[in-house]
């Protein structure tokens, strides 16, 4: 009995490597729009972030773009000048993933512009991870419709990935999606749990499956948007304005694709209907046709909206435009 005990333990299915129990330092792989709103959420609860990027200029960017949410926060009265100083102190970027070799977790969170699956990008995200951090370290990712057990099987030691899908925007949205992959321990797992709790963010606990529960609901909804906007029945505004009214959601259906980017969106419908094979989750050609003309939504200041400073001033898609 104590040999087969043995050999279950050495596929490292009913243990893994016990986490020294702290957290005080977060790596954050990719930080683009998600990126950046996880490192701010992380610094604002006082743990430190290291978050890693391809080239100065993006780094730059996104210290700059962080510095200006902050602001931004400063003018609504939600922030101090000392407590922004604060924050901005804890966060450090950097193109070096030795940087992050004393994190406790590493969130992978890139933004690959390349078409198809990023399935292949963040393998090598995690296997660069990996041989550098400690034995102890839990790596997650922030992917959406990838699975978990996917990404976790080019490691050493898969019992120390998870799923950590935050929701955008992630300072209002107080629950984040956690997947325990096939070997992710428990320990790894309840470690995760106390960092969202550090973050005080609601766990929802979710079986593995590709697209979570928003993502997979999410989808759906935009393209049922763009179906009735093809069809005339209402214009993009209009459209937005009801869903709001009707279900007391913060953003309407274009509105929710502007802000997540609708390049981000086209793979994360292309990636569900290629798991699933349901019309339902196929892209709609109008979200096809912004991507292809770079109208990404709020990142470009053009989508489905026209934005200045961040803000909707017009409805650029009309039925009649998509018909012609």
């Amino acid at each position: 009995m104590a040999e087969i005990v043995e050999s279950i333990e050495g596929f490292g299915l009913s243990k893994g490597k016990k986490h020294k129990g702290s957290l005080s330092k977060v790596g954050i792989i990719g930080c683009g729009t998600m990126g950046q709103e996880i490192t701010l959420e992380v610094s604002k609860n006082g743990i430190d972030v290291v978050f890693i990027d391809l080239d100065e200029r993006k780094i730059r960017e996104s210290l700059e773009a962080m510095e200006q949410v902050l602001d931004n926060m400063i003018n609504r009265w939600g922030l101090t000048e000392s407590e922004k100083r604060g924050i901005l102190q804890r966060i450090k970027g950097s193109l070096d993933y030795s940087d992050i070799s004393d994190c406790d977790l590493i969130i992978e969170a890139i933004n690959t512009k390349k078409l198809g699956t990023s399935k292949e990008a963040r393998q090598d995200v995690f296997k660069k991870v990996e041989s550098v951090v400690r034995p102890d370290a839990v790596i997650c990712s922030n992917t959406a419709t990838l699975m978990i057990s996917d990404l976790a099987m080019v490691l050493q030691h898969p019992d120390r990935a998870l799923g950590l899908h935050f929701l955008n925007p992630v300072d209002s949205t107080n629950i984040v999606e956690v997947v325990k992959g096939f070997q992710t321990s428990d320990d790894a797992y309840d470690f995760v749990i106390k960092f969202a709790g550090m973050l005080r963010k609601k766990v929802i606990r979710v079986n593995e499956s590709p697209g979570n529960i928003h993502t997979r609901m999410v989808c759906p909804y935009i393209n049922e948007a763009c179906n009735i906007l093809m069809e005339g029945v209402a214009s993009v505004r209009d459209i937005d304005i009801t869903m709001k009214q009707a279900s007391g959601n913060q953003f309407g259906p274009f509105e929710m694709a502007d802000r997540i980017g609708l390049d981000k969106l086209l793979r994360w419908m292309n990636n569900l209907y290629e798991e699933f094979g349901e019309l339902k989750y196929k892209p709609s050609p109008i979200i096809k046709r912004l991507v292809r003309a770079n109208h990404l939504g709020q990142m470009t200041d053009i989508g489905f909206y026209k934005y200045e400073n961040g803000k909707a001033t017009e409805q650029t898609v009309t039925c009649a435009e998509i018909n012609n």
